[in-house]
C-alpha cells in the first residue's frame, strides 16, 4: 500500500518539473529559435570534426577511410616527440607567442586608457578608425605593406636609416630581426580590436568615482591606477586567459605571409609545419596527432592560467 501511495506523488513531481520547462520553452521560443543556428554551427563545424581525432591513432588513407585504416596506436606521437624538428618548431611557437603576449597584451589596454582621456571627439574618432582598420585587412595586404615599408632598397624605414648615415637592414631576411618584426606586425594588426573591448569596459565604470577622486585631489595617473585599472581588471583577466589558450595556436596566415627560406629556422611554427607536412605532404594522421597534442597543451594552459588568476585576485573565467 505504501508503494501505491508513493507513485502518484512521484508522478505529480515529474509533471510539476515538466510544466515549468514547457512554460519556459513557450515563453522564450523565439530566443531558442534564434539560438538554434548558432548551436548547429558549433555542433557541425566544431564538435563533429572532433571525431576525426581518431586519425591520430591510425595510418589513415583516403581509399580505406576511418573504418578500414590500420591502427598504429601512439606511433605518430612517438615520431612527433623523437623528430629532430619538433622541439625547434615548439620553441619557435612558444617564443613568438610569449613575445606577443609580453609586448602586445598591454598595448590595447594603454590605447584604451589614452582614448578614454581624449576629449576632442573628432580626433578620437580619427584615431579609433586608424587603429581599427588593420584588423579588418587580410594578412596578404598587411604583409605586402610591411614588406614595402621595410624593403632594404626602397622602404621608408631603411631610407630614413640611410639618411642618418646607417646601413640598410634586411628586417625580413635576418634571423635576428624577423621575430621582432613578427611581434610588431601582430600588435599593429590586433591592437585596435583589443582596444574596443577595453574601451567598452572602461565606459562601464561609474563616473561618480572619478568625480569623487578629483574632489579628493587625485590626478589623472592616480585615477587610472586606482579606478580605471581595477574597474577593468575582470576584463583583463578574461582576455589574458583566452590569450594564453592560444599560446600553441599561433596565426598561420601571419607566419605564412611573412616567412621566407632565409628565416625558416626561427619562423617555422606548428601551424605552418602542419600545413607543409599535412596538406602538401598528405601525412594526415601525423598532423592530426600534432593537432591533438596542440589542443591538449592549450587546455592545460587555459586551466592553469585560470587557476593562477583566481588565486592572485579571486577572479577567473569560471
Amino acid at each position: 500500500m505504501e508503494k501505491l501511495s508513493k507513485k502518484p506523488a512521484n508522478s505529480e513531481k515529474s509533471r510539476s518539473v515538466k510544466r515549468p520547462l514547457l512554460k519556459d520553452l513557450r515563453r522564450d521560443k523565439w530566443l531558442y529559435i534564434f539560438l538554434a543556428p548558432i548551436l548547429l554551427y558549433f555542433i557541425i563545424f566544431k564538435y563533429v570534426p572532433m571525431l576525426g581525432t581518431v586519425m591520430a591513432f591510425q595510418d589513415y588513407k583516403f581509399s580505406t577511410g576511418f573504418f578500414g585504416s590500420k591502427w598504429v596506436g601512439l606511433e605518430h606521437f612517438r615520431r612527433l616527440f623523437t623528430g629532430k624538428n619538433f622541439y625547434t618548431i615548439l620553441k619557435n611557437t612558444l617564443l613568438l607567442n610569449a613575445g606577443s603576449v609580453l609586448f602586445g597584451f598591454p598595448v590595447p589596454i594603454i590605447l584604451a586608457i589614452f582614448l578614454n582621456e581624449v576629449k576632442l571627439r573628432g580626433f578620437k574618432k580619427i584615431s579609433q578608425s586608424i587603429m581599427y582598420l588593420p584588423h579588418f585587412m587580410s594578412w596578404v595586404v598587411l604583409g605586402g605593406i610591411l614588406i614595402d615599408l621595410l624593403s632594404p632598397g626602397t622602404g621608408i624605414v631603411n631610407t630614413v636609416i640611410k639618411a642618418f648615415g646607417g646601413e640598410a637592414i634586411y628586417f625580413m631576411g635576418k634571423k635576428e630581426w624577423w621575430p621582432a618584426m613578427f611581434i610588431i606586425s601582430g600588435i599593429w594588426q590586433g591592437a585596435g580590436w583589443g582596444t574596443i573591448v577595453y574601451l567598452a569596459a572602461i565606459t562601464g565604470i561609474d563616473q561618480d568615482l572619478y568625480e569623487a577622486a578629483y574632489i579628493d585631489g587625485a590626478g589623472k595617473l592616480k585615477q587610472i591606477w586606482y579606478i580605471t585599472l581595477p574597474g577593468i581588471r575582470s576584463t583583463i583577466v578574461v582576455m589574458l586567459i583566452l590569450r594564453m589558450g592560444s599560446m600553441m595556436d599561433i596565426g598561420f596566415e601571419q607566419v605564412y605571409v611573412l616567412m621566407n627560406p632565409a628565416v625558416r629556422d626561427v619562423a617555422e611554427v606548428i601551424s605552418t609545419y602542419v600545413y607543409r607536412v599535412g596538406i602538401e605532404g598528405a601525412q594526415y594522421s601525423y598532423t592530426t596527432a600534432i593537432g591533438l597534442f596542440q589542443s591538449v597543451i592549450s587546455c592545460i594552459l587555459v586551466f592553469s592560467t585560470n587557476k593562477i588568476a583566481r588565486k592572485i585576485n579571486g577572479e577567473g573565467l569560471w
